[in-house]
């Protein structure tokens, strides 16, 4: 049995979860989540909680079934979560003449290239810049959809990663760049 799987999930005030036919629904103020659960997994919803149990009788090896025991239940606590709370993603972009604008969820980015780069991005998300005198370009990205969220920002990430010599790219806020010397000068 799986460590998180047997963990049960409380549910907030404000918050509804259904399950019919294997398909999860959570809904809640900051938005509508659903997810598909493997049959081999029983949703069982009483007393404000969510709780997981693995099928004996299904056909699926055993140890695939803890797999999924742990998996569905940390989906679904993401999705629990993500409705009454929400998720937020914070990047800056770091470099000479890097800037971002956005109008709506289309964004528009200036990395270095010869041509902008634009984006974009799902209805789900809520998207803020800023761009202030002697600080780096700040991106906040905020969904209920935990997922979803970090897919964009690995997106967004792969048009300029973060480089180890100048440090210079897109980067989550805060995030340290573990950097190298380059090459020795002088080395005879």
């Amino acid at each position: 049995m799986s460590r998180i799987g047997k963990l049960p999930i409380n549910i907030p005030s404000g918050v509804t979860v259904t399950s019919k036919d294997n398909v999860v629904t959570v809904k809640g103020p900051k938005g509508e989540l659903t997810q598909t659960i493997d049959p081999s997994i029983i949703v069982t919803i009483e007393d404000a909680e969510v709780k997981f149990a693995i099928d004996e009788n299904s056909e699926v090896p055993q140890k695939q079934k803890q797999a999924y025991h742990g998996l569905y239940r940390a989906l679904v606590n993401n999705m629990v979560v993500g409705v009454s709370q929400g998720y937020k993603k914070e990047l800056e972009l770091v470099g000479v003449g890097y800037r971002v604008t956005n109008q709506g969820n289309l964004m528009e980015f200036t990395l270095g290239y010869t041509h902008p780069i634009f984006i974009q991005l799902p209805a789900e998300i809520k998207v803020e810049t800023k761009m202030e005198r002697n600080k780096n370009p700040y991106i906040c990205l905020e969904s209920a959809d935990k997922q979803l969220l970090g897919q964009v920002c690995a997106k967004i990430r792969s048009f300029r990663k973060p480089e180890p010599y100048k440090g210079k790219g897109v980067l989550f806020l805060g995030e340290q760049i573990r950097r190298k010397s380059g090459k020795s000068a002088g080395a005879k």
